[in-house]
């Protein structure tokens, strides 16, 4: 048994110097072959260089379209909103400034003149735009009187737009005598407001 342990011990001896040989031997081939594999030449070095340089051109161009579209997006979007808050601005004031009349009359003063044509040209901007005159009075007088007061006004009023260039066929007229005043109070001040060609846009 000794005997045999012996053995196996002498042979062990012999066979680990030659593992470690074959180990290193391999590991010294491979380094060799590393150092043997040829250095990258000076062309070679420069088509890396530009190939760099080429995709840094890239992401640079590619970021600075997207920047732009960016902007001009934004750019775009500021500009609609400006249209639309311009155009709603147009509208109120077409629609809130209204013809004032003296008490009993309906044909169109000088003041009420530069109201007018004001709206005249906001028709000429606006081509699709058709409106709805609405004549008014104030509470002196029989109702059937105001109705047919306020008749006159609205169609005065249309007969001036009309005389600017506007098309007849985007004007509607209508009376509502005294029935909606635009002050309920009942005094001059009050009177002098209902007084009024109203215009209300009803298509565009």
């Amino acid at each position: 048994m000794k005997r045999h342990g012996l053995i196996v011990f002498l042979v062990a001896l012999l066979v680990l110097p030659i593992i470690t040989i074959a180990f290193t031997s391999c590991a010294q081939k491979q380094e060799a072959v590393k150092a043997a594999a040829p250095a990258p030449t000076a062309d070679e070095a420069e088509k890396a260089l530009a190939a760099q340089l080429k995709k840094a051109a890239a992401d640079a161009e590619a970021k600075r379209k997207a920047d732009l579209a960016s902007w001009q997006k934004e750019l775009a979007e500021k500009r609609l909103a400006a249209a639309n808050e311009a155009a709603m601005a147009g509208r109120s004031a077409f629609e809130n400034e209204h013809v004032r009349f003296d008490f009993d009359k309906y044909f169109i003063r000088v003041d009420a003149e530069s109201v007018l044509r004001s709206k005249a040209e906001y028709l000429k901007a606006n081509p699709k735009v058709t409106v709805e005159i609405q004549g008014h009075a104030d509470e002196r007088g029989t109702v059937d009187y105001n109705l047919a007061l306020g008749d006159r006004r609205a169609h005065a009023a249309a007969s001036f737009l009309i005389s600017l260039g506007i098309s007849s066929d985007r004007i509607e007229t209508v009376t509502y005598g005294e029935e909606k005043p635009f002050d309920s109070g009942h005094n001059q001040i009050a009177w002098a407001k209902n007084r009024r060609a109203q215009f209300v846009i009803i298509s565009e």
